[in-house]
């Protein structure tokens, strides 16, 4: 599906955003208000988006994080208009995602989880490819080619076959591909899944040039990594609506700020460690006997590490490890979920 939507691109050189062909600006990449998408199969169904609402601004990353099933890709397929909604609005560049689909299509690029390029080809062939099925000239075509090989790093093995490239070398390619009618919107459906750290860091450098050159990024991880280094904001969905929006940083605080951890030196003194961070602190700490870690909020990081590790020292206890740390992505996905992270894509 990734190829033929790439397949079907037109752009135009347009820098203005048409709202509904009235002729009005906005800033707004995407507006989703309400969206309701259902699932029927025979007699089952399932409510895949309820309610959705979304607004990303033009030039941003916006990360679009979830359980399974909590209808990420459906709004990304909806939104790129290969489903149609049920109910409510959205507008993509200024366009009805319902009404004015080929409008949207000349506006957006999108990557799915798994490259779309022709292993057979080279770098360079796959894109002029691209380029000449998106009725570029054959001298446009190959000028562009260029253009994003040296963009994207892949210059020198531009004559390489794609299927000699490696995972992170595949989704650069790809992305260059996206990337060939220079779309205004990019649409990232698990972009690095399956890719080693060093080949995620390239493709992670390759959004951020996208972005500083104009590009709208809606991005969708299983990676909270990734949403913390890449997302301007990040929306949060459970059950098909946003169940919080915010920066990592806002999304963090709200599980109530620093945390003290305290690692026993042995399983025995667990429970001492534990009383001594609950008294210092003023609330019950989290227990993880296999780690022999215990945490706990606190309102003022410094104050609590004096009186934790005073109350150790006196009590004569050693322990193995402690520190005072921000709280990650991962424990507000938790917090504000109930769920733990996503670990795979979903429909």
């Amino acid at each position: 599906m990734d190829a033929i939507l790439k397949l079907c691109m037109v752009y135009t050189e347009s820098t203005t955003y048409t709202v509904l062909g009235q002729g009005t600006m906005t800033d707004l990449a995407i507006r989703a208000e309400g969206l309701r998408k259902r699932y029927r199969a025979g007699k089952r169904s399932k409510q895949a988006l309820d309610g959705f609402t979304l607004h990303v601004p033009a030039g941003t990353v916006h990360g679009l994080l979830g359980p399974n099933g909590a209808g990420k890709t459906t709004a990304v397929r909806t939104l790129a208009t290969l489903l149609r909604h049920d109910a409510g609005r959205a507008e993509v560049c200024g366009w009805d995602v319902a009404r004015q689909p080929d409008q949207v299509r000349a506006r957006i690029g999108l990557t799915g989880q798994y490259a779309a390029v022709d292993e057979q080809l080279s770098g360079r062939q796959n894109l002029v490819l691209f380029g000449r099925l998106a009725r570029l000239g054959a001298k446009a075509a190959a000028r562009r080619a260029d253009e994003l090989l040296e963009q994207f790093g892949l210059t020198e093995a531009a004559g390489r076959t794609a299927g000699q490239y490696s995972g992170g070398m595949r989704r650069r390619l790809d992305l260059a591909a996206s990337m060939i009618r220079r779309p205004r919107l990019l649409f990232l459906d698990e972009p690095t899944t399956g890719l080693d750290p060093r080949s995620r860091n390239q493709v992670w450098d390759a959004v951020r040039s996208l972005v500083a050159a104009g590009t709208t990024v809606l991005l969708t991880t299983q990676y909270l990594e990734e949403a913390d280094q890449l997302a301007d904001r990040i929306s949060v969905l459970d059950a098909g609506r946003v169940v919080a929006e915010g920066t990592a940083e806002e999304l963090k605080a709200r599980i109530g700020g620093d945390r003290i951890e305290v690692v026993a030196r042995h399983a025995a003194e667990l429970d001492a460690v534990a009383a001594i961070v609950a008294e210092a602190c003023g609330v019950v700490p989290e227990t993880d006997p296999v780690e022999r870690r215990v945490g706990a909020v606190v309102a003022d990081r410094v104050a609590a590490l004096i009186e934790v590790v005073t109350r150790l020292n006196a009590a004569g206890l050693a322990v193995a490890d402690i520190g005072v740390r921000q709280p990650t992505l991962d424990e507000a996905f938790l917090h504000l979920t109930g769920h733990g992270a996503p670990r795979e894509a979903v429909a």
